[in-house]
């Protein structure tokens, strides 16, 4: 299925790249092709099964999807892929209050699991939300890039396309933290926390589609060695290319170094 697009696409591995002038125009475009993914799952077996990225970057297609789709929400359940170790639910940066606040509460899934990075026992919460990732195929994944190429919070460092486990702690490494204060979620890097639990690249993997949305300048290296560098934990995104249905949605700024652009 090929996205609409107002600027050139190509093929980057297996992924299909769209590249539109605008980040809304971005977002847009990959809410009409996630929504055609998950009407398939919901017309298949009744059911749907999505993971959410939840950084700025995803904020123009989740809004397209929950504004514009009409989708049935009754009928979907809603993971996400990361979250602090030891910040609450209700701290501005946490990710589950993202996805509470974002999609939550304006759509109403099914059901909506949240990683529990408060949890008295983190090992035991890893096990817990592995076990409902296993429960049954993700159909699609929201699944963005950092500035540092990174995929959830598998930052070059602890990124393993092979990895045995669905969830583990990480360390996060400075140019993500940067990231996170650059956006808005924490007032200096200090507070920022330093570890965080994410699911793992081969669990991202196994699900049945990616779409990643992937905006702005900030983000612009990112892409490039996403999808005309070497394929390579150094840049965790560089996998997209080795999906077998992935969707990537730039736009003009975030394509801007790429030479499959000219």
């Amino acid at each position: 299925m090929r996205a609409p697009s107002d600027l050139p696409s190509f093929q980057a591995g297996s992924a299909h790249v769209a590249i539109h002038a605008t980040e809304a125009a971005m977002g847009r475009a990959a809410a009409r092709c996630a929504a055609s993914y998950i009407r398939e799952a919901l017309r298949q077996r009744g059911a749907a099964r999505i993971m959410i990225g939840t950084g700025n970057s995803q904020l123009a297609v989740i809004h397209s999807l929950i504004d514009a789709e009409a989708l049935d929400w009754t009928r979907i359940t809603v993971f996400h892929m990361d979250e602090y170790v030891g910040i609450s639910p209700h701290h501005p940066a946490s990710f589950r209050d993202w996805l509470r606040t974002k999609v939550a509460e304006k759509c109403r899934p099914a059901s909506v699991h949240y990683i529990q990075g408060d949890a008295a026992d983190v090992a035991a919460e890893i096990e817990r939300y592995a076990g409902l990732l296993s429960a049954a195929p993700l159909d699609l994944a929201f699944v963005g890039f950092g500035e540092n190429g990174h995929i959830a919070f598998n930052d070059p460092p602890f990124a393993n396309f092979s990895d045995p486990a669905a969830l583990k702690i990480v360390t996060l490494d400075d140019i993500c933290r940067r990231q996170q204060v650059g956006e808005g979620h924490f007032k200096e890097f200090a507070a920022v926390p330093e570890r965080a639990i994410t699911v793992t690249c081969s669990a991202l993997l196994r699900a049945a589609t990616w779409v990643s949305c992937v905006p702005e300048s900030r983000k612009a290296r990112a892409v490039r060695d996403a999808l005309e560098g070497p394929i390579s934990t150094a840049c965790p995104a560089s996998v997209v290319r080795t999906h077998p249905q992935a969707h990537v949605f730039l736009d003009a700024d975030s394509a801007a170094l790429l030479a499959a652009r000219a």
